[in-house]
């Protein structure tokens, strides 16, 4: 019996017993990154973040943010990703110099709590076109007042300055991180994601359509979770400088598998760096003029090759390669992150047209050369004389075989002739002088 009480007494402590030591456990902070323009594989990435941080019971989710923008779909996508997320999200524009700009910033506003870091900025979230350049304007007004719409939801859903938030879509105003805490856009400002999470310790969350629970962060374990692979050769490959040489160097191997059929490794390399150039610029602003005038530059190096135009053709598409690169993204300003650095614009350049213009040539020159194929190709080579003519036939040997021929009567075996003309399967020879 009094093993019985003892039994009993130990199953009403255990509780008690274990449950201080699950108390103690350290919080779990998932940190994710979204350092490229809001795309599919960006908005791929945050939803398989939030779901593992949900599975591994994470307490919150610090997503840093360092994008120029992107897709609207993408980034609606993502914002609706974070707002029915079970785990708090905290949006932090970091490192210093960072930016979320365009459509990170709606990014930003979606957090349950959103952070700047000192040196970055948020904001100008004007709608543009896939080119970059001004809706017209019925489309624009329309775009517009969805994004107005949007921007205003997100900002009450998080009790954020909507006159403010508003103004960035409609003004393409932009703020410092001070200006957006003065302005009431954002909550804390953090030099890092140490002193966030140091920042969040005992900060109430609410989430939307749930009551308010404080977040518990003292000595909080903060793991990271970057990018697949995948993600970020899409992420990498959407970059202007990236986007702006595999287009280049997919153009130059389809001319190259063209101007030098059979090669094969330049046609697939030029076919799959093309594919993912034109990936890249479904995301990114570029200025169909600036692809239609490289496009156009490349076409006038072909027709080099069949109009003897005396260079005329390849100084016109070097002309245009030069101006359509510089068209090719609508970024205004050294700073605008749509902008192909000159250090990779100029090489890239002066590269390209090297190795085209010497393709060309390369092909012209051989164009130029006579047939050295075919019955064309033995016009002026030389035969040796098998058979004695008689009657001015008689049979020579060319390039291993065997041919009758007409000639002068009286060549003999061994004597070498000159082809002049074929005549079907019988050659005209004359004597070598």
């Amino acid at each position: 019996m009094p093993s019985r009480l003892w039994g009993i007494a130990l199953l009403l402590l255990w509780p008690s017993a274990v449950g201080p030591a699950a108390d103690t456990a350290p919080a779990l902070v998932r940190v994710g990154r979204v350092d490229t323009p809001v795309q599919p594989a960006a908005a791929n990435y945050l939803s398989k973040l939030l779901r593992e941080a949900d599975h591994d019971g994470a307490s919150v989710v610090v997503l840093e943010l360092s994008t120029p923008g992107g897709l609207f779909s993408s980034t609606r996508e993502m914002t609706s990703a974070i707002l029915l997320s079970r785990v708090p999200v905290v949006t932090f524009v970091a490192p210093s110099g960072a930016q979320a700009a365009s459509a990170g910033f709606f990014l930003l506003l979606a957090g349950d709590v959103a952070a700047m870091a000192p040196g970055t900025n948020t904001g100008a979230a004007h709608p543009v076109a896939g080119e970059g350049q001004e809706l017209p304007k019925t489309l624009n007004q329309k775009a517009e007042q969805d994004a107005r719409a949007f921007i205003r939801t997100l900002a009450s859903q998080r009790g954020r300055n909507v006159e403010k938030a508003e103004a960035a879509v409609s003004k393409s105003l932009s703020y410092t991180e001070t200006e957006a805490k003065a302005a009431g856009l954002i909550e804390i400002l953090a030099r890092n994601t140490t002193d966030l999470v140091s920042q969040l310790d005992g900060r109430e969350v609410k989430r939307v359509g749930g009551p308010p629970s404080p977040l518990r962060l003292a000595d909080a374990r903060i793991e990271r979770r970057e990018m697949g692979d995948v993600e970020k050769l899409l992420g990498a490959v959407s970059h202007p400088n990236v986007a702006y040489v595999l287009f280049l160097l997919g153009l130059v191997g389809l001319y190259f598998e063209l101007s030098s059929p059979g090669a094969i490794l330049p046609g697939i390399v030029g076919g799959i760096s093309l594919l993912l150039a034109l990936y890249a610029f479904s995301v990114l602003p570029v200025n169909l003029a600036g692809i239609f005038l490289i496009i156009f530059g490349i076409a006038l190096f072909v027709a080099e090759i069949k109009i003897v135009s005396h260079g005329l053709l390849a100084v016109g598409g070097s002309i245009a390669l030069v101006a359509g690169s510089l068209l090719l993204f609508t970024g205004r300003g050294e700073g605008s992150p749509y902008r192909v650095d000159l250090g990779i614009l100029i090489p890239s350049l002066v590269l390209t047209i090297g190795v085209v213009a010497l393709l060309t040539a390369k092909t012209v020159r051989l164009r130029r050369l006579p047939a050295s194929t075919g019955v064309a190709g033995m016009l002026g080579e030389t035969a040796r004389v098998v058979e004695e003519f008689a009657d001015g036939r008689g049979r020579v040997q060319i390039y291993g075989e065997y041919w009758d021929a007409k000639g002068p009567p009286d060549l003999h075996p061994g004597e070498s002739v000159t082809v002049a003309r074929v005549d079907g399967l019988t050659l005209q020879v004359e004597r070598r002088t």
